[in-house]
Parts: C-alpha cells; structure tokens; sequence
C-alpha cells in the first residue's frame, strides 16, 4: 500500500472497546442495517473502513458519539452473507488516522476527511528490532491478568507471529479499559506502545496486590 492510494474521506465505524491496529486482522459481525449498508457501499468501492472509539459524550448538534481523533483504516479481505442477513467479514488494518473534520451526513453512516501523516511509517513493511526476551516479563504479567480475568489466549500461537503482530494482537484482546485501549493505539511505535502495557499493567497488578481501599 503507498501513501497516494490512501482515502482522504473515509466511513467510519465507531465501536466502543475495540481496536484495530495495523498488520492485524479481526473478524467483524455486521448486523446492524447502516453497517450493512456502509459495508455494501465499501465492498462496490475501495473496501476501506475506519475504525474508531467513540468517547463517552455526544455532539448536542447531531445527538451522535463524540469520536477520538485517532482510529485505524482497514481493508476488507474476507465477506460472507449470512442466512440471517448479516455479514461477516475479515478487516486487515492498514495505516492509523487523525480525523480532520467530520462531513454531513448524506446517508446512515458517518464519514470523515483523515490524515495519515503522523502514522505513515505503519505502511512500512520492515520489523521493529525488538526480541521475545525483552517481552517476557510483560508476556507473564499479561497472561496472569488474561487467566484471572477468564481471556483464552494460544499463546504458543502467538510466539510464532512477528513482534509487532503479536503485541498488537495482544493489545487489541486485552482486558484493558477503552481509554488504555486508545492510548496504545495512539502510540508512535512498538517499542513505545510495549513500555505502555507495561505501565498498565503495573496499575492493574497494584489493584490487584496492594489496593487498601476501604470497600
């Protein structure tokens, strides 16, 4: 993918408590009708989609979500129609966005005009120089946390992906709240973005241990 066949105006599917973060895939079930209708227009066009967090308030204006300014563009690679009229699809996530401004709503669904600029070396194809060993300690904080809060995840699987697949896998199934979540996704790089799961999960192992609260 090169910078020039990127969307400058997008829709945008905003989710609360999920990520996509580039160089990974999820799968989406879309049922409600002006999804469908905006996976049916991608599926005519480019097949782009953003992804994105709502905020908790909303505009006064228009009654919709509030949206953090950052959010992921994906690609759709996978599309099946159910009996039951959903669709199911794989979404690759290609290259994080800033929104700019959103435009009038001329249909269903939300679309907004994006910039990539602050996140284009998502579109690089080189691996970020960092080892397992360096991860192993995050690795066994985040499967203790995975365990106590019931997440399964392969792990053996996982160890076979490169650095930046498996830490963003992680961070995308991660128990962590919506505002961790964003604040990973917003992160400049692996390196930076595995430093933050680590902070957060000192707070969650102080709760865990050392929390005094009076309840």
């Amino acid at each position: 993918m090169k910078k020039e066949d990127l969307p400058e105006i997008i829709s945008v599917f905003p989710l609360s408590n999920f990520i996509i973060f580039p160089k990974t895939t999820v799968p989406l079930n879309i049922f409600e009708p002006r999804y469908i209708e905006m996976i049916n227009d991608s599926m005519k066009s480019n097949k782009f989609i953003g992804m994105i967090q709502p905020k908790s308030g909303k505009n006064l204006d228009t009654d919709t979500p509030i949206l953090h300014q950052v959010g992921c563009l994906g690609k759709i690679t996978s599309f099946k129609e159910t009996d039951d009229g959903r669709y199911i699809i794989d979404l690759n996530g290609i290259i994080r966005f800033n929104i700019l401004e959103e435009k009038p709503v001329n249909g269903s669904y939300r679309k907004c005009k994006v910039s990539y600029e602050s996140y284009l070396n998502d579109l690089d194809k080189k691996k970020e120089d960092l080892k397992f060993s360096d991860l192993e300690i995050i690795f066994k904080d985040l499967k203790s946390l995975f365990d106590k809060r019931g997440f399964i995840i392969n792990w053996k699987a996982l160890e076979k992906q490169s650095l930046d697949e498996t830490i963003n896998a992680l961070a995308m199934a991660s128990p962590f709240s919506l505002e961790e979540k964003q604040v990973l996704l917003e992160t400049k790089n692996l390196d930076i973005r595995k430093n933050k799961i680590a902070d957060i999960l000192t707070t969650y192992t102080y709760d865990e241990y050392n929390n005094t609260t009076i309840q």
